[in-house]
């Protein structure tokens, strides 16, 4: 069983009915004073299902296929019949951890709402950059680096841009899920670590 694929087929479904039906959205939707009134827990998870637009949802589904896949086969390799169940979690996992900051911060703020898989597919792509630091990752098939310079730029540029706020998209969300996605995978194995730091250093690569 493909998770990736069950993922993408999922997210596309859901967002496409939402696109017909605004209830559907405004049923599944992140909105953090809803979650803490109601106890409506099930948003943490059903908002990454939802997407702004076609595009929003083309681009996250975009990377999770380019990321996904690969990593499926790496988890295969390291973690056997347990694999689809971590993958799960680890995307999953990338849904909830991503928020919950924002929950905190505005859960007394009736008017904010947020929706998209972004946070749980910054998880895959850290999860990725973990086990292969230095495997190139290209910025619209035209700026390509080495994964652990692209993933700290990631970081510093979402953290940044959390920091302004000068726009409608949850950055620390894609911060949150990209070092959850890191750290639940160490947790997994704590020798990946081991074994990025030795790819690091053995390299000139990425000086």
């Amino acid at each position: 069983m493909n998770i990736t694929l069950l993922i993408i087929i999922l997210t596309c479904a859901v967002s496409f009915l939402a696109f017909q039906n605004e209830s559907i959205r405004e049923r599944f939707i992140f909105n953090p004073y809803i979650i803490d009134q109601k106890k409506e827990w099930f948003r943490f998870i059903s908002s990454g299902f939802l997407h702004a637009d076609w595009i929003h949802l083309l681009v996250n589904m975009f990377v999770l296929f380019s990321f996904g896949y690969a990593l499926e086969d790496y988890f295969h390799a390291y973690f056997g019949e347990k694999a689809e169940v971590y993958f799960i979690l680890l995307y999953v996992g990338g849904l909830m951890s991503s928020v919950l900051p924002t929950f905190k911060k505005q859960k007394d703020n009736p008017s904010y709402n947020a929706l998209g898989a972004s946070g749980a597919v910054s998880s895959v792509v850290f999860s990725f950059i973990l086990i292969n630091p230095l495997h190139e990752l290209c910025l619209y098939g035209i700026l390509c680096l080495p994964g652990i310079i692209f993933g700290v730029i990631y970081l510093f540029y979402c953290y940044y841009m959390g920091k302004k706020g000068a726009d409608n998209i949850n950055h620390d969300a894609h911060m949150w899920g990209a070092i959850y996605g890191f750290c639940f995978t160490i947790i997994l194995k704590p020798a990946l670590f081991i074994s990025f730091i030795q790819q690091i250093i053995s390299t000139n690569n990425v000086l």
